[in-house]
């Protein structure tokens, strides 16, 4: 089956990558998200050890839909018996890009009602709409005139760890702090610091990466298992596939800080790092008094930048002044103001656009200058 994994917007490569490494078959990157193949147990083996996949969504069908009527056929066709019965509850999610029909709301409506109409045909009865927490959630995105219709094998959204207690002021999504972590280049075996840490979103998601704590073991229930038809086979290949996962864990790892000058972020810090289970250490520091360390190591982190919290004008360069003094570091920042990466001496190695929600952010990447460039003055200049 054709399987759709979504992604935080400018992730696409983190999450390609994250597949390819746990072998799944035929990657392939896309907007929004990446495609690979397998049965329904794949698509769940996906929602139980991807970091940066937001959903894992299985294809039913494609076809043209240039009107309500060519989408409501279209869907209709659909024998939604195979996972829907008149006792299950259903959503339906839309979106639509370059297409005749604009209005996402109305493509639910019309998709709601050709399930509706479907299975009335067929069991005599309907199910009910449940907006919170269905049973079956379907989605269709619409492009070019194109509907691609879908199933949520998740069920929900997968940055919900189940962990984040209290996620501070302004929370980063666990996907999107998995996928800045890893186009970081970190190799689970180096210390790692977030020198402002907040809710420790990233040195937690850095933690279970490196401990091989499988982020879906946290849901008692993936969608697929509340279709409507019981499948026994699927039933027992998750089982070993979460036991092999319990098995996989392991109990240390690099060590991995998260600071920050606030007290109180400390504490939510420890909390949700006790609840996620994973060994890091947690301090009270100010970014502008780190002390210079040339021991190889990664600074990953997602400073302030006044979209939802306010930041002191003179951060950042004091920020910039401190951190390049580690020059055998390698530090990587969410940017989600240009003041960031202006504050540097130097520009960053590698960057990505990302999207930290609506805001538009760009993570760059730092590489360690160590040893110290020296002078060789010679009858033609200066050689650095």
């Amino acid at each position: 089956m054709r399987l759709f994994a979504t992604a935080s917007k400018g992730t696409e490569p983190a999450l390609r990558d994250e597949l390819r490494e746990l072998r799944f078959r035929h990657v392939r990157a896309d907007r929004g998200g990446v495609h690979f193949e397998g049965d329904i147990a794949e698509g769940a083996r996906a929602c139980l050890w991807s970091r940066t996949a937001v959903r894992v969504l299985v294809e039913l069908t494609t076809f043209d839909a240039p009107s309500d009527g060519d989408l409501y056929d279209g869907v209709r066709t659909i024998d939604w018996t195979q996972w829907m019965t008149a006792r299950t509850t259903f959503a339906v999610r839309a979106s639509c890009r370059a297409s005749q029909l604009t209005n996402s709301q109305y493509v639910v409506q019309k998709t709601k009602d050709a399930i509706v109409d479907s299975l009335r045909d067929r069991l005599g009865d309907r199910p009910s709409v449940d907006k919170d927490d269905p049973d079956v959630l379907v989605f269709v995105h619409l492009v070019r005139d194109r509907a691609t219709v879908y199933l949520d094998v998740g069920g929900g959204s997968l940055h919900e760890r189940g962990w984040r207690g209290r996620g501070g002021e302004a929370p980063l999504r666990e996907t999107l702090a998995a996928s800045i972590v890893r186009l970081s280049g970190w190799d689970r075996d180096t210390p790692l610091l977030d020198p402002m840490c907040g809710a420790g979103t990233i040195a937690i998601e850095a933690a279970a990466w490196a401990q091989r704590l499988a982020p879906g073991l946290s849901r008692a229930r993936f969608g697929c298992e509340r279709w409507g038809h019981p499948d026994l086979a699927l039933r027992s290949r998750l089982s070993q596939l979460r036991g092999s996962a319990r098995a996989a864990a392991e109990t240390q790892g690099p060590t991995v800080i998260a600071r920050d000058i606030d007290p109180l972020a400390v504490e939510r810090t420890r909390a949700n790092a006790r609840a996620a289970g994973v060994e890091i250490r947690a301090e009270v520091g100010d970014i502008r008094t780190m002390r210079p360390d040339n021991r190889p190591g990664f600074v990953v982190s997602n400073p302030p930048y006044g979209e939802r919290i306010d930041s002191s004008p003179e951060l950042y360069p004091a920020m910039a002044r401190a951190l390049d003094r580690c020059a055998s570091t390698t530090v990587a920042l969410l940017a989600g103001n240009a003041d960031i990466a202006k504050a540097w001496p130097r520009r960053p190695d590698r960057s990505w656009l990302l999207f930290n929600g609506a805001i538009e952010c760009k993570l760059v990447v730092f590489a360690p200058h160590w040893p110290p460039r020296t002078e060789v003055r010679g009858t033609r200049g200066v050689l650095r």
